[in-house]
């Protein structure tokens, strides 16, 4: 899960860095409307609602915003009717890459989805072509510049995390799906912050590629990210401890 959590830590500081703030607020409405309007808008029975509103309060979204989107989800207020899209494919150097889409135009999404997947290199295949790679697990991570594994094994192991591990510069906390709010509740509380926490589908298995390649990759992923109409994206790229991401 290294290469997963790597990149996903990166691209949340780099979100945070460069103005990107809007971007990913419209992200986060998309996704908390769908929860709300799949199961409900009480946060306490829908932990899809309650794992997005965690998110956009990691990203000091104003309250309101949140309520508004939860309103529109479960109908108070008129919004758009969003469709949940899931593609799969191969990025270069044969990366298995999952890309999570909410639309309201299946056709625009998947017409742009396929132009940055053939841009790239790579291309897109049939439904189920590398989703097998793939399962859905809850991801924590804290900078070792911060923390020693030691401080967080216990802490998360008591909470309920699954498995504990260092990679590179990042302890790396991994949680079942089902875990991952009370795990993050839990680890907050004990005053430990992450750089990064999401519920996220990871490869069991990784596959690594030269420098060139990688970065090929992360380019991919970067603009697969940067659509407005994807919420995740995953990969089993492994990214090396000392791969500079800066070059």
């Amino acid at each position: 899960m290294s290469g997963h959590s790597k990149w996903a830590t990166i691209r949340h500081k780099k979100g945070a860095l460069d103005a990107k703030r809007g971007k990913i607020f419209s992200k986060l409405i998309k996704e908390i409307t769908v929860a709300a309007r799949l199961g409900g808008g009480d946060p306490d029975s829908n932990p899809r609602l309650r794992t997005a509103i965690n998110k956009a309060r990691a990203e000091n979204m104003p309250k309101d915003n949140v309520e508004r989107a939860i309103k529109k989800g479960t109908g108070d207020l008129e919004g758009v009717d969003y469709t949940e899209m899931m593609y799969e494919g191969y990025g270069p150097g044969g990366v298995a890459i999952l890309v999570d889409c909410l639309t309201d135009n299946k056709n625009r999404t998947a017409a742009d989805v396929r132009s940055i997947f053939n841009k790239a290199g790579g291309n897109l295949g049939e439904s189920g072509c590398v989703s097998y790679l793939f399962n859905k697990k809850g991801i924590l991570a804290y900078s070792t510049g911060k923390y020693t594994e030691d401080q967080i094994l216990e802490p998360a192991l008591e909470a309920g995390a699954a498995d504990v591990a260092v990679s590179g510069d990042t302890i790396e906390v991994e949680t079942a799906p089902e875990d991952f709010d009370a795990v993050v509740e839990a680890m907050e509380a004990a005053g430990f912050v992450h750089e990064n926490a999401e519920v996220a589908l990871v490869a069991d298995t990784n596959i690594e590629l030269d420098a060139d390649g990688t970065r090929k990759v992360l380019k991919m992923l970067d603009a697969l990210d940067d659509h407005d109409d994807v919420q995740s994206v995953s990969s089993n790229l492994e990214i090396p401890d000392d791969f500079d991401f800066d070059q």
